[in-house]
C-alpha cells in the first residue's frame, strides 16, 4: 500500500475509534458561550468607537473628537 494510502487509512481510523466527539448538548453550550463572547466583543469595540469617534456619523467625533474642537 503506497504511504497516502497508510495516512488515509490512519487517519479514518483516527477520526473514528480514537477521537472523543462532543455530544450535542455539549455543542449547544459551546455555542452558546462562543455567541456571548462575541457580542461582549463587540460592544467593548462599539464603545471604543464612541469614545475614539471612529464612526460613519459626521455629527459625532467621540470625547476626543470634541476635546481636540475645543483646544484646535
Amino acid at each position: 500500500m503506497s504511504k497516502f494510502g497508510e495516512y488515509v487509512k490512519s487517519s479514518y481510523d483516527e477520526l473514528v475509534h480514537k477521537v472523543s466527539w462532543p455530544t450535542f448538548k455539549e455543542l449547544q453550550s459551546s455555542a452558546v458561550v462562543v455567541a456571548i463572547a462575541t457580542l461582549v466583543i463587540a460592544l467593548i469595540v462599539l464603545l471604543m468607537d464612541v469614545v475614539f469617534g471612529v464612526q460613519p456619523w459626521d455629527w459625532w467625533r467621540g470625547i476626543l473628537g470634541i476635546f481636540y474642537h475645543m483646544l484646535g
